[in-house]
């Protein structure tokens, strides 16, 4: 395919090659938005068949997304360095076969070592989606080309627990939990047969070059961060956990410095040192990241709650969570008529909506005797999702906005790093709370399963709460602080 400038891709392509480009696009984005959450409703299967300990469990959810994280933002660069056709075809590639080695694993191990390359792969392919389409898509169609990504994002979210519940349920050929992951072979056989037929070749810049350095300290602050978080329990806390909690705060500091020596060199960086000297961003940044821990962590720990502690299949536990992804496109449809309208607003009453939605599951959790009335997570769920609808467009729009022109490409994948950093960071802690409660019973149900999985459960909202009524907070005194200002 002859490769054409970036400024030209959407002339030279007749209008329904770049729709079909964009179909591959966006079924390649669906893959790995519905494996996020995918995930969540096979683990009990997978600790039954495996053995696996509930810190494996943790890692199975938590090394994805934590791989997805850190590769974000220099696979985002890389793109641009070695051209992002190449970067996504890889990155589709990785992620099918790396799918496939997790539903032939032997061990829990092997799943989690998978997980790892399948969240590194998904890294590569990610960031190219939209910055293809924003190429090869004239200016006039660019809006509806993002809506579109924005209602693909949506149905993954509602179709991951239904399609994976569905799948596990259903034990075709006896393969259980491990057709949640199988299931991607054929759809990325797909994907990369379109990839290679629809998307264009584009050209790389030549000039720029891989910050591999930069690479290495910010995966080493990420990691020092959330292993520590998720061992920490099972190890009995010992002195080196601490010590590394610790350590990612100067290894986070080596990477800023990285990266503005860097920069002053006239070298491609990461991130531009313009964004760390960008106050409002940073915050908005801070905030961004604990939003996103507040609900992932949650998840698993229903699926293990619903499953494990009271026999709900597979699908029948998907089907209990979905009311939240509903919420959530409520809430988008019914917001997106305000444009750029209150965010402030929005995002302090999301985060006030999402507390009041987990006070209301946890009063749901702890009325929970023998047994367990599915309907009564109905609303709560709801609200939750509503509130986190109302919020999500408003918080992106407000950190982006914060962002000059030239760095918006650094800061949108600094963005999305830090949210799957919040996810990782949500699985930890909540992981932490609801495994150390459960005791040493585990995830073994048994007479007192109720009891335990109830108080478990219970505990592990209490985070929740805490993370979505400490937002509020922060949100409302930064919008009176802006008002303030604004009158002086």
């Amino acid at each position: 395919m002859t490769v054409a400038t970036n400024t030209s891709l959407h002339q030279d392509a007749g209008h329904a090659r770049r729709w079909a480009a964009l179909t591959v696009l966006f079924f390649a984005s669906f893959m790995n938005l519905i494996d996020v959450s995918i995930v969540n409703v096979a683990l009990p299967q997978i600790q039954a068949e495996t053995g696996a300990t509930p810190t494996q469990i943790e890692w199975v959810a938590a090394i994805y997304v934590l791989a997805l994280a850190v590769g974000l933002l220099p696979f985002g660069r890389f793109g641009d360095v070695f051209g992002r056709r190449w970067l996504f075809i890889g990155g589709l590639t990785g992620f099918t076969l790396s799918s496939a080695v997790c539903g032939l694993a032997p061990d829990v191990e092997t799943l989690i070592a998978a997980r790892a390359v399948k969240g590194v792969a998904a890294a590569m392919m990610v960031p190219q989606v939209l910055a293809i389409a924003h190429v090869i898509f004239p200016a006039r169609e660019k809006p509806r080309v993002f809506g579109l990504f924005g209602t693909v994002s949506s149905l993954a979210v509602v179709a991951g627990p239904i399609a994976g519940g569905a799948l596990i349920s259903a034990d075709i050929g006896g393969l259980g939990w491990r057709l949640a992951f199988v299931i991607n072979i054929p759809l990325g056989v797909v994907a990369l047969i379109g990839a290679r037929l629809f998307v264009p070749a584009m050209q790389a810049d030549s000039d720029a070059r891989p910050d591999w350095i930069g690479t290495v300290l910010f995966t080493l602050a990420a990691m020092l961060l959330v292993v520590p978080l998720i061992e920490g329990r099972a190890l009995g806390w010992p002195w080196w956990c601490f010590a590394a909690l610790g350590a990612s705060v100067p290894a986070a500091c080596a990477f800023i410095a990285f990266e503005r020596r860097r920069s002053a060199r006239g070298r491609s960086a990461l991130m531009p040192p313009s964004l760390f000297s960008n106050g409002p961003y940073l915050r908005r940044l801070g905030l961004v990241t604990l939003f996103f821990s507040g609900v992932p962590g949650l998840f698993l720990v229903l699926a293990i709650f619903l499953q494990s502690g009271f026999g709900l299949s597979a699908l029948q536990s998907g089907l209990v969570t979905t009311p939240f992804p509903v919420g959530v496109m409520l809430a988008s449809t019914t917001t997106a008529r305000f444009g750029d309208r209150h965010h402030s607003a929005r995002i302090a009453g999301g985060a006030v909506l999402l507390m009041i939605g987990m006070i209301a599951l946890q009063s749901v959790i702890k009325s929970v005797g023998e047994d367990l009335n599915p309907y009564a997570f109905a609303l709560p769920l709801l609200i939750c999702g509503f509130g986190m609808g109302a919020a999500i467009m408003s918080l992106f729009q407000v950190t982006m906005s914060s962002v000059a022109p030239q760095d918006a490409g650094a800061g949108s994948g600094a963005m999305q790093a830090f949210q799957q950093i919040g996810a990782a960071l949500g699985i930890a802690v909540a992981g932490q709370i609801f495994f150390g409660r459960l005791g040493d019973g585990g995830m073994t149900a048994g007479e007192t399963a109720n009891a335990r999985f109830v108080e478990a459960a219970a505990m592990a909202t209490t985070y929740s709460i805490a993370v979505f009524a400490v937002l509020a907070g922060l949100v409302g005194v930064l919008a009176w602080k802006q008002r303030r200002d604004a009158r002086l």
